[in-house]
């Protein structure tokens, strides 16, 4: 355990120093402050080997498989009436990724210090996002902690699958082009030249196709940096542009009207919103903080936007329907669902089963996109590399029909 020298003042006003163990400074000055020591100056001594050498962007990053885990199990701690600190302290014993260990230590001590828990938490926000954070709080001041771990839990869960689904859609395309990019660019660099060299001691004219992709062939290897740093320049520049209001803006009002993605896209969004908002509604959230924190974490400025409105006019007394349908994002079944579940008194169980409908839908979604990819990416294969194979043996059919004319 590290070692740390302090300097204080006792109860009596005398000036005091000394060393103390402990797991981090505030668990140092949390011991100090209950030996009636005000704490003035606290730093860890080195020495020895205890220490941990931390290089920045390669600390074990928590999972969201992690935080499922550490969610359902706390759940059940708190239900079965174990302690909040005993319950943390059992957690961070044994867990294996160090990151989260260590976060659940620092949150032990800040509770034992008299911080919420969910002010504890949200000290470590890339572990514990907002969401999770304004659930936790719910579920303290409503006495039902329990009940909102098993739904933060349960909505982990159903995020990740959604996530990797829209992953699954992705992946498979973006395989087969990149490897198919691969095969090409090897073929135009090193296997044309060989020919080129063939077809020049045959001496004659060259078939059009052939003499295209000798060409290009010529092109790609006297400009190849001028190529990759023109690759490198638009993605960067995208990168950019994306960064800018403006920019982002238009890249993602373009991604949700674009063509098969775009669809997927929006589903996509329809599925989270209604997710996390039935979450929150039904977690005790106020509305307006509910909103807020989904429009946070939309991921697309389009329909943030279209959160903004809807807060918007929720405090100005009106309806959520009303600007979720003008927005254009929503589709109009959504939009009637809400307003059903609005005049009812249960929107978040309305919220709930759009949530479960849509989550059907992507799943529908990509099914369809992988069946319509599979002829598309066979396609352009079998004419790209077909079409430089043929490309390349014009001349030599050429040839042997001349010799056996």
């Amino acid at each position: 355990m590290p070692k740390f020298s302090w300097s204080g003042r006792s109860r009596d006003g005398k000036n005091v120093k000394g060393e103390i163990e402990a797991t981090s400074e505030a668990s140092a000055s949390a011991l100090l402050r209950r030996q009636g020591i005000m704490p003035g100056r606290i730093k860890q001594r080195g020495g020895g080997l205890d220490f941990e050498i931390k290089i920045p962007g390669f600390e074990q990053k928590v999972t969201t498989k992690d935080l499922v885990v550490f969610t359902r199990q706390f759940a059940t701690m708190i239900d079965a009436g174990l302690p909040l600190v005993q319950c943390l302290d059992i957690l961070s014993s044994q867990q294996e990724n160090k990151t989260l260990k260590k976060a659940l230590l620092q949150i032990k001590e800040d509770v034992e210090s008299g911080a919420t828990f969910a002010d504890a938490l949200g000290k470590h926000p890339k572990i514990f996002n907002e969401l999770y954070v304004n659930l936790v709080a719910a579920g303290e001041v409503g006495g039902i902690l329990d009940t909102i771990l098993n739904r933060l839990a349960e909505y982990i869960e159903k995020a990740l699958k959604l996530k990797k689904q829209v992953k699954s859609a992705m992946t498979y395309p973006t395989t087969i082009i990149g490897i198919a990019l691969v095969v090409i660019s090897v073929i135009l660099i090193f296997v044309i030249p060989a020919f080129e060299k063939m077809f020049a001691d045959f001496g004659g004219s060259l078939p059009m196709p052939t003499q295209i992709v000798i060409n290009l062939s010529n092109f790609i290897q006297n400009y190849i940096i001028v190529i990759i740093a023109g690759i490198f320049a638009i993605i960067v520049g995208t990168k950019k542009i994306y960064a800018t209001n403006k920019g982002r803006d238009f890249i993602d009002d373009w991604a949700l009207k674009a063509p098969v993605f775009g669809v997927l896209i929006r589903k996509v969004a329809v599925a989270k919103f209604a997710r996390t908002m039935s979450t929150m509604i039904s977690s005790g959230v106020p509305i307006l903080d509910g909103l807020d924190i989904v429009r946070k974490t939309a991921g697309n400025r389009t329909v943030e936007k279209a959160i903004a409105n809807v807060r918007e006019s929720i405090s100005e007394g009106k309806t959520i329907a009303e600007p979720l349908k003008q927005s254009g994002v929503f589709p109009a079944m959504v939009c009637q669902m809400i307003e059903v579940g609005e005049q009812a008194g249960a929107l978040d169980a309305m919220l709930s089963k759009i949530a479960d409908f849509y989550d059907d839908e992507v799943d529908d979604a990509v099914g369809n996109l992988t069946a319509m990819m599979e002829p598309l990416l066979m396609l352009f294969l079998g004419v790209t590399v077909g079409g430089l194979v043929i490309a390349m043996y014009l001349p030599i059919f050429k040839l042997a029909g001349t010799v056996g004319g």
